[in-house]
C-alpha cells in the first residue's frame, strides 16, 4: 500500500486509542513495532507524537489557533506601522561540549509555541486592519550534516507550514531580512537585553545568528535600530506582553491545573515512604512528576531537613534526615512549558510533635486566610493580601505564645513575599505590579512561611523550625480555584498518609500527560 502522510497519521492515531483502552498485558505487546513517521522537527508535533499532543495543538494543551489570538491581541495593542520584534534564546554550556537543557524566551514561546534555539520573532502590522498582520520567523536552516549530531531542525519552511509564520527565512540573511522590516515601519517595539560586558556579542546576530563564515563588521541588530529606526523610536515590548501573558487563558489554566495535579499526588507519595537524606526524596519527586506526566521539574527543588530549611533558597539537597526534624519541600513539575509551584513541610518520621504542630497550624491558618481573598470582586491586590499576611502572623504567633513579637520580629521569622504571578515562569511577569488589583484569570501562589532561628530569643523548641505551605491559586471574580488540591497539607491527613500509604496515585500508565481528566 502507498504510504500517504494521511495513512500514516491515521495509523498512529488508531494505534494511540488502542492502548488507551487496553489491558497491560497487551499494551505491552503492541510496544513492538512503530509505524514509520513522515515528518520529523525540532519539537514535538501531533504528526510525531501523539501520545504528547492532541490534533491541532501545537504545544501540548495549546492549539495552533490560541497562539494566533495571542499574536493578533498583542498586535491590536500597537499602532500602524510599528513591528515586534522578540529574540529567542541559545543554547547555553556549562563547559566545553556540556550543554544545559535548552530554555526559550518564553515571550517568544507564548507568541508561536517555537521551542528552537536562534531564532527571531518579528510581527509586522502594515494597516489598522488586524487581519493583516505579517507573522514572521527567522530560525536556523535544516541541514542534514548538523541534524545527524544535534537532532532535527524544523526550518523556515516548516516554520511556514507547521507553525503558520506568513513569511520565513533562516539565520544566514538576519541582517538583510530583519533591515527590511525594520526599515519600513514607523515604530518598533523590541527589549534591549541587559547585560554586564557592553561589549559583548549576545545583544546583536553577530555571533547569535550569524555562521562564523559571515565577514566581520557584520550589523548587529542594534546596528539595524539606530540606522533605521525614525521618529517613533524603539518601544519596550516587554510590558505589553506581560499584561496579556497575566492573564491565563482556560487551556493555560487547565496546564498548571494538571502540572499541580500530577506534582500533588507525588507529595503525598513522598508523606507515605520513609527517607533518610534529602537528595532520594529530591529524585523520588523528579522521579513521580515525570512519571505521572510531567514534562521536567518546574525550577530547582527545595529540600531542606531541619535547620536547612531556614534557608528560603535551599538547594544543596545534600543533607541526612533525622527523626526529629521537619523537611520543607518546595518542588513541582512543568507540562507544556506551564509550571506548578508547591511547597509543603512535614516531620520526617511522620508524626508532628506538638512545638512543630503549634508552629505548622499558625502558618496553614495565615494561608487559609490569605487564600480566602482571592476573589477579583473582593478587589485585593497582592501587596494588600501580603500585608494582610503579617497581621495574620502577628495573631496566629500569640495563639501559641509569642504575644509580644514587634514587627521586626514577624519580618525576621517571615523574611519572603506572600505570592507571586504563575505561569510559563514560576515567577511569571515580574513587570506586573503587586499594587494592581487582583483580576480574574490571574494564577498567583500563596506561600506563607516560618523560620525560627537558633536564637535565644524564641523559645528553645520552636529553634531551627522552617515551614513553607504554598497552594497555586486561579483567580475567579466571585471565588478561586486551588490547581494544587491535591497535596495533602492538613495534619491529620499528612499523618493518615504516613500511616496507612494512599489511594490515589500517579497513572504511569497513561500515554499522554493530559489524557486525564482536569479537576475543577
Amino acid at each position: 500500500m502507498f504510504v500517504t502522510k494521511f495513512n500514516v497519521v491515521k495509523r498512529l492515531e488508531h494505534k494511540h486509542r488502542l492502548f488507551s483502552s487496553m489491558k497491560p498485558s497487551l499494551y505491552n505487546k503492541l510496544w513492538l513495532n512503530r509505524a514509520p513517521v513522515s515528518i520529523n522537527a525540532g519539537q514535538p508535533l501531533h504528526e510525531n507524537r501523539p501520545n504528547l499532543l492532541k490534533h491541532g495543538e501545537l504545544t501540548p494543551g495549546i492549539t495552533a489557533m490560541e497562539y494566533f489570538d495571542r499574536r493578533s491581541k498583542l498586535m491590536s495593542n500597537l499602532p500602524v506601522k510599528s513591528c515586534a520584534i522578540v529574540v529567542g534564546a541559545q543554547l547555553k554550556y556549562a563547559s566545553g561540549p556540556v550543554f544545559y537543557k535548552f530554555q526559550q524566551n518564553n515571550d517568544l514561546f507564548y507568541l508561536s509555541g517555537w521551542n528552537e534555539p536562534d531564532s527571531v520573532l518579528v510581527l509586522e502590522k502594515p494597516t489598522s486592519n488586524i487581519d493583516d498582520v505579517v507573522f514572521h520567523m527567522i530560525v536556523p536552516p535544516t541541514d542534514p550534516a548538523t541534524e545527524q549530531w544535534d537532532g532535527f531542525r524544523t526550518g523556515p519552511v516548516g516554520a511556514c507550514e507547521i507553525f503558520n509564520a506568513d513569511s520565513a527565512t533562516d539565520v544566514s540573511d538576519s541582517t538583510s531580512y530583519l533591515s527590511k522590516i525594520i526599515k519600513r515601519n514607523e515604530t518598533v517595539y523590541f527589549d534591549v537585553p541587559v547585560i554586564e560586558d557592553e561589549s559583548s556579542d549576545s545583544v546583536g546576530f553577530t555571533n547569535f545568528f550569524l555562521p562564523s563564515s559571515q565577514p566581520t563588521g557584520t550589523k548587529t541588530i542594534m546596528d539595524i535600530l539606530k540606522n533605521y529606526v525614525r521618529k517613533g523610536g524603539v518601544k519596550e515590548l516587554k510590558p505589553i506582553l506581560a499584561q496579556l501573558r497575566s492573564i491565563k487563558s482556560p487551556a493555560e489554566i487547565r496546564l498548571i491545573r494538571r502540572a499541580g495535579q500530577i506534582s500533588g499526588r507525588a507529595f503525598n507519595q513522598a508523606y507515605a515512604k520513609r527517607f533518610r537524606n534529602e537528595r532520594t526524596l529530591n529524585a523520588f519527586l523528579e522521579y513521580k512528576f515525570i512519571s505521572g506526566g510531567c514534562e521536567k521539574p518546574a525550577y530547582v527543588p527545595v529540600i531542606g531537613a531541619g535547620a536547612n530549611a531556614l534557608c528560603i533558597h535551599y538547594t544543596r539537597n545534600d543533607d541526612v534526615m533525622y527523626d526529629d526534624e521537619m523537611v520543607l519541600v518546595d518542588a513541582a513539575g512543568s507540562i507544556g512549558g506551564y509550571c506548578a509551584d508547591i511547597s509543603r513541610t512535614w516531620p520526617v518520621n511522620g508524626k508532628f510533635t506538638e512545638p512543630q504542630r503549634d508552629l505548622y497550624e499558625a502558618v496553614l491558618a495565615v494561608q487559609r486566610r490569605c487564600v480566602d481573598l482571592c476573589f477579583a470582586n473582593k478587589g485585593y491586590s497582592l501587596h494588600q493580601i501580603h500585608q494582610k499576611s503579617m497581621e495574620f502572623m502577628k495573631q496566629e504567633l500569640a495563639n501559641i505564645g509569642l504575644p509580644s513579637l514587634r514587627q521586626s520580629d514577624i519580618t525576621r521569622l517571615y523574611p519572603h513575599y506572600i505570592g507571586h504571578n504563575l505561569g510559563l515562569d514560576v515567577h511569571d511577569v515580574p513587570e506586573i505590579s503587586r499594587y494592581q488589583p487582583l483580576k480574574e484569570g490571574q494564577v498567583i501562589t500563596i506561600e506563607p512561611g516560618l523560620y525560627v532561628p537558633d536564637s535565644s530569643e524564641y523559645p528553645e523548641y520552636f529553634r531551627n523550625i522552617g515551614i513553607r505551605i504554598e497552594d497555586n491559586i486561579a483567580i475567579d471574580l466571585d471565588s478561586y480555584r486551588n490547581l494544587s488540591v491535591e497535596a495533602a497539607k492538613e495534619i491529620v491527613d499528612i499523618e493518615s498518609i504516613v500511616q496507612n500509604g494512599v489511594s490515589t496515585q500517579p497513572n504511569e500508565d497513561v500515554v499522554s500527560p493530559l489524557e486525564v481528566d482536569y479537576l475543577e
